[in-house]
């Protein structure tokens, strides 16, 4: 029997199936050290399935823009496709978006 597919966060709340929900939510979470987990359970399947119920939208609401564009710039930098002129344009775009969010957040 092969697993479900891993759930797809979209910008707003979208459900998980039946089969998602049972493949990917652990029996009983844990909490190890401060951190979610079971047993060494990959919980991939689990995070995905709370964004996916979540939404994009609602959880960028909870964190400040200045960190998910931390994260965007770590993972899209180390994508091996980035040539060296995608690379300088990506740093700029995120440079211009990182002044919006430092402005976004001062006047919070």
């Amino acid at each position: 029997m092969t697993n479900p597919p891993l759930p797809q966060p979209q910008l707003d709340r979208t459900p998980i199936t039946s089969e998602q929900y049972f493949e990917y939510t652990p029996e009983k979470l844990e909490l190890w050290s401060g951190f979610y987990g079971y047993g060494g359970q990959d919980l991939t399947g689990f995070y995905l399935g709370i964004l996916a119920n979540m939404g994009l939208r609602e959880a960028v609401r909870h964190v400040p823009i200045s960190k998910w564009l931390e994260a965007i710039q770590a993972v899209a930098l180390q994508n091996p496709k980035l040539d060296e002129a995608m690379r300088d344009r990506l740093n700029r775009g995120l440079a211009d978006l990182q002044a919006v969010a430092d402005s976004l957040e001062a006047q919070s």
